[in-house]
């Protein structure tokens, strides 16, 4: 009874794709930054971690290796041998370096069009988008209209926000408009109903999310964001692969952020989670559930979220570190024709300027005790991590990519 587990690493690149200078991204590489920022005593940080990268199941599972065949070098600390499964390197056809883009690839179907942005000025919204929000939703007013950070912006503005009820709004790079509030004192289903209003306002722009960003705490030393956040996302323009599997009648779960990146689509089991540890317990949990070819596909957000936009090395050093020592536990609860791959929706390098995504390429590491080990080589699209997925569990060929299995 074949089963795949699809693991999202969420921003864990693995070097500049060719086009990265359109993006200004030339010489970024997230994985091998961090281990050589950790081999050079420069990811240390007293109570946390220190010293060289430690490793040693992604590096068994090809880590070292795919890095090299990337960028041609390999990271200090790491392998270039694989030992235990299959390795290569994910190159993204979808234009951005944004989450939609990459995980609607990797389930099969590339980005066909052109996100909508929000220009780097202040204010940054459409006066007229905000006008009609601010009607629609009832609001006093926002705060905020810009690009920032989201945890930087709540420390200036939570404690104004909580005074005035106004929300807070914001953009990055990506194509997104983000909407924080306290999760009491503004209320999290308040909050979520405005989120619907701005996404039915600026899906004509099309921006690919609206994001609630609840938060808690009472002042900006204490401000916190919870794992409330609901991403309110533009459809695939066609079948994923999670619809594709759960209309051939098989389950799909779908663990973190997953059902919002596909706004519900072929979702039949959705486990939510906070925090890199309870979504690998949730993993397990969805594979003790899961039956014949089922497909479990879990994002572990916080390697992005909590560390790479905040460029902290030591915090994602370690973060990787947890989430290796880890992956025994999940290797042996699986079965012999169980299949697990291990890959990215794009960078987010913490040593680079800036607080944004970067646009890398990403490493594809296959498991399966079935499987021997070997190259895989690298993939002109996303699309092949998907399209080796639906071959696994025995689905029709899907229009894009093609299986490396």
């Amino acid at each position: 009874m074949p089963r795949a587990i699809l693991c999202i690493l969420d921003s864990v690149g693995i070097g500049g794709a060719p086009d990265a200078a359109a993006y200004g991204d030339t010489g970024a590489n997230t994985f091998g930054h961090i281990a050589e920022h950790a081999a050079a005593g420069k990811a240390d940080r007293a109570g946390l971690r220190s010293g060289p990268l430690h490793v040693p199941n992604l590096d068994a599972l090809g880590i070292g290796a795919a890095i090299q065949l990337s960028t041609g070098t390999l990271p200090p600390g790491l392998s270039a041998t694989a030992t235990g499964g299959r390795f290569g390197v994910g190159r993204e056809v979808s234009k951005g370096k944004d989450t939609p883009s990459g995980h609607w690839e990797i389930a099969g179907v590339p980005v066909p069009f052109e996100w909508g942005y929000f220009p780097q000025t202040e204010p940054t919204f459409p006066p007229e988008l905000i006008e009609e929000f601010i009607k629609r939703a009832r609001l006093p007013g926002i705060l905020g209209d810009e690009h920032a950070s989201g945890t930087t912006i709540i420390a200036e503005l939570g404690e104004e926000s909580i005074r005035t009820g106004k929300p807070i709004c914001y953009t990055s790079i990506d194509s997104v408009f983000q909407i924080a509030a306290h999760e009491s004192h503004f209320g999290l289903e308040r909050l979520y109903e405005i989120c619907q209003i701005a996404f039915e306002l600026t899906a004509p722009l099309m921006i690919g999310r609206v994001i609630a960003r609840p938060f808690i705490g009472e002042n900006a030393a204490s401000f916190k964001r919870t794992g409330n956040r609901r991403d309110f996302a533009i459809a695939p323009p066609a079948p994923t692969l999670l619809d594709r599997n759960k209309d051939a009648g098989h389950q799909v779960f779908a663990i973190g952020k997953i059902s919002d990146i596909y706004a519900g689509h072929g979702v039949t089991h959705k486990l939510k989670g906070t925090g890199l540890m309870q979504l690998f317990d949730k993993t397990l949990e969805a594979l003790e559930m899961a039956g014949d070819r089922a497909f479990i596909m879990t994002n572990f957000v916080d390697f992005d979220s909590e560390f790479g936009h905040r460029r902290d090395v030591p915090g994602y050093a370690d973060a990787l570190e947890k989430f290796d020592a880890r992956l025994p536990e999940l290797i042996a609860k699986m079965a012999h024709d169980d299949l697990l791959i291990l890959t990215a929706d794009h960078g987010n390098d913490p040593t680079w300027p800036g607080t944004d995504h970067t646009r890398e390429q990403v490493p594809i590491l296959v498991f399966s005790p079935s499987l021997s080990q070997g190259e895989i080589g690298i993939r002109s699209t996303f699309a092949d991590i998907g399209e080796s997925i639906a071959h696994w569990l025995g689905l029709a060929p899907g229009q894009n990519g093609k299986s490396f299995l």
